[in-house]
């Protein structure tokens, strides 16, 4: 597999520091405000190569972080009159349900930077005890131009830098590059020896990255946006603390743009993913996304996403044919047919998922041309391969749903066995029934009536309907 080092600026041969175990960080949310489309592009992004290495037959340690200390946060606490953490954790259990609403799956590792704060500490005495950074009034520095790598990985020259960057009067730093490592701050500080105060963003991936994946990773990740200078002073601090490599690959999503312009909350141009979700189901949302170069710009338009749900649909609509035609327990081994070569081959050249999905929409195609011809082997064959490759990207399928007429028609055959229900129960419909013979049930099984309870779940059975028992609850769905 090859993939684009930003850093190298070349396409390169992906070969992991131990044998098949690969690190991975991507930078995760600051928590202060509703996650948008630009989170989910990096988010969904991620989680396809996350998915996708562990398809390959990687063992991937995947951490993405939580930053719910800074400035962002403790601004929204004062206008709200509230504190940092009400807020951080209120945004945090939002963005972590949006995740799971565009089925991106959590990370191994999710460590939060006020978790890590010893971690941070120790480095910064580390880098102040090397000559790497300096403290100044309760505050403390990252010197700069002393790494001479500095500038690497955005490819821009100190000189550069100096020109553009503008001195502050009250300026306390002994260079206008150098950066903050650790801030004072009376009021929401925490203790550190130089002052009661807060890290610096900077810092606080450095530290998290060297605690759970160690001094030297394979991959870091992120949006185009942090390449500077979020990446950068990672790179430079980590560097000099850690007097090694710091990352082998780092890896950028392009940007979601609104008439050219890139999204984002200070724009005030984006759009929510709660506010997308409304519209599109995640699939679609994914498909928008993958369906272009992930180091591309995507621009949002309702052509393109209306584009994107009526492909999905077109998948999700073959699969559920041959599947009524096959059955659902009719996968076949396809690991070695041509169709998962030509995928691989596609995510093997930098992710090129654009096309690896043009592979399974030409699946598609000769599955819906086998279910017409009722052929069955060869059915069995595409079906499997687009409900394998659909998932390795992080697709998933949505068992299709009874209409209200064949359920109650289902419902209508085992009726008669019901002999407890009443005339009045007799009156219900669909779901509405269902819930009311569950009840009975529960009953049944409170009372340890199991002839009862067997035979309702033999009746529901007989008719494609699966009740599952759990601690709480019964549940039932389609077979």
């Amino acid at each position: 597999m090859k993939l684009f080092n930003t850093y190298s600026n070349l396409l390169e041969e992906f070969k992991p520091i131990k044998d098949n175990k690969v690190s991975m960080y991507v930078c995760g949310p600051t928590v202060y405000d509703y996650p948008h489309l630009g989170h989910a592009r990096c988010y969904i992004t991620w989680d396809m190569l996350y998915r996708y290495l562990k398809f390959l037959g990687y063992d991937v340690t995947y951490c993405r972080n939580i930053t719910d200390v800074d400035d962002k946060i403790l601004k929204k606490a004062r206008e709200e009159k509230t504190t940092a953490e009400v807020i951080s954790r209120r945004y945090y259990e939002i963005f972590s349900e949006s995740m799971k609403k565009l089925n991106v799956l959590k990370p191994d590792i999710e460590p939060f930077a006020t978790k890590t704060l010893g971690e941070m500490i120790s480095i910064i005495k580390d880098l102040i005890n090397k000559g790497y950074a300096y403290e100044v009034q309760g505050d403390v520095y990252f010197r700069v131009k002393k790494f001479k790598e500095y500038g690497k990985l955005s490819k821009q020259p100190i000189e550069d830098l100096i020109a553009g960057a503008r001195v502050e009067a009250s300026d306390i730093k002994e260079d206008v590059l150098d950066f903050a490592l650790w801030k004072k701050d009376e009021e929401f500080g925490y203790p550190s020896p130089w002052s009661k105060g807060r890290p610096g963003w900077h810092i606080e991936c450095s530290a998290m990255s060297r605690k759970h994946l160690g001094i030297t990773i394979d991959i870091h990740a992120g949006g185009a946006d942090l390449i500077f200078p979020h990446h950068e002073n990672e790179i430079a601090q980590s560097e000099c603390a850690n007097g090694c490599k710091f990352v082998n690959y780092w890896l950028h999503n392009g940007f979601v743009t609104i008439n050219k312009e890139k999204m984002s909350k200070s724009l005030k141009n984006f759009v929510t993913i709660d506010d997308m979700l409304a519209q599109y189901d995640a699939n679609t949302i994914r498909l928008f996304i993958l369906t272009n170069h992930y180091r591309m710009p995507v621009e949002f338009s309702s052509e393109a996403l209306d584009g994107a749900k009526s492909g999905w649909k077109r998948i999700q609509t073959s699969l559920n044919e041959a599947l009524r035609f096959i059955g659902k327990d009719n996968f076949v081994d396809v690991i070695d047919t041509d169709e998962i070569k030509q995928f691989k081959e596609a995510m093997d050249d930098d992710l090129n998922t654009s096309k690896a999905i043009a592979v399974i929409f030409e699946t598609v195609t000769n599955l819906n041309k086998s279910v017409s011809e009722k052929n069955t082997e060869a059915t069995k064959k595409y079906a499997s391969i687009v409900s394998l490759l659909t998932g390795v990207i992080g697709f998933k399928i949505e068992k299709e749903k009874l209409s209200e007429n064949e359920l109650q028609k289902r419902l209508d055959t085992i009726l008669s066995g019901l002999d407890f229900l009443t005339d009045e129960d007799k009156q219900l419909k669909g779901y509405m029934l269902i819930d009311k013979i569950i009840e009975y049930r529960n009953k049944a099984r409170k009372e340890k009536n199991w002839e009862l309870s067997d035979k309702v779940r033999n009746l529901f059975d007989s008719v494609s309907i699966v009740l599952k028992d759990t601690k709480d609850s019964t549940v039932w769905e389609e077979k």
